[in-house]
């Protein structure tokens, strides 16, 4: 189970390597967050590449890591290291290519949201499922991928997106076949990468300050939320059936 972080030229290429599914634990994403503020720190760096192995992209949190943790240490832990991951993509200094295969859940749309380029593969698919999961949170990313009324719906319904249709809104870059996803990835990153960097670095700090939504306060807003569910039990019910049966809790059961 690694994050690895690797310079070719002017681009950092940072990968997420979790079997089976890239749900990453609370170490995974305090790892995933140092090295992206690593490689923005690097005056050699011109672009990061954020990509993954494995059968996805990320499948969010390790939710059983937050089951089998007594109390609510793993809870506060993955909180605050998400929000620290999903930080510094927005803040890195220099732009943020995501890489993207599979899945994108949860915790992957968080990361994503906050790149600053999308490319997918075609089998690629994205979604945030926290409603089943009894938590809140991403919504703030996943705003920033699809229309407002969409968003609701997914979010609602814990529904997923495929690339191709955010390829419709312009939110994803390119979607192509799986064995050409790092190779398309790169590709933009040098066309970036060609480009005066401290012009570059110059207009990621600029698009950030003209954002219309300060993505770190609001996704905080948003975790307070998660922090009451699991206070009340709520969020407890829903991951406990997920981990027994991979299923989501239905209207009736929640609340038995």
């Amino acid at each position: 189970m690694t994050i690895t972080s690797v310079a070719q030229g002017g681009i950092r290429v940072i990968t997420m390597d979790f079997p089976p599914v890239n749900a990453l634990p609370v170490a995974g994403w305090r790892d995933l967050a140092a090295a992206v503020a690593e490689a923005g720190r690097a005056e050699d760096a011109r672009v990061v590449v954020l990509r993954a192995e494995g059968r996805g992209f990320n499948a969010g949190v390790d939710i059983k890591e937050l089951q089998r943790t007594p109390g609510f240490e793993a809870l506060v832990g993955v909180n605050r290291q998400c929000y620290a991951a999903f930080k510094a993509i927005y803040e890195c200094a220099v732009p943020v290519v995501a890489a993207v295969h599979g899945f994108c859940l949860g915790g992957g749309v968080g990361l994503v949201g906050n790149a600053d380029t999308i490319v997918a593969s075609e089998d690629a698919y994205f979604g945030v499922p926290e409603v089943d999961r009894g938590a809140l949170g991403a919504a703030t990313h996943l705003a920033r991928l699809v229309p407002v009324h969409l968003l609701r719906t997914l979010y609602y319904t814990s529904r997923t997106i495929p690339a191709r249709q955010l390829l419709q809104y312009g939110s994803v870059l390119d979607v192509v076949p799986r064995d050409r996803l790092d190779d398309t990835a790169i590709a933009v990153a040098e066309e970036i990468a060609a480009k005066d960097t401290t012009v570059v670095r110059a207009a990621k700090e600029a698009l950030n300050g003209i954002d219309p939504v300060d993505v770190n306060r609001s996704y905080r807003f948003e975790q307070g939320f998660t922090f009451e569910l699991s206070l009340a039990g709520v969020a407890d019910r829903h991951r406990d059936a997920f981990v027994s049966t991979g299923e989501p809790l239905k209207g009736d059961q929640a609340h038995s």
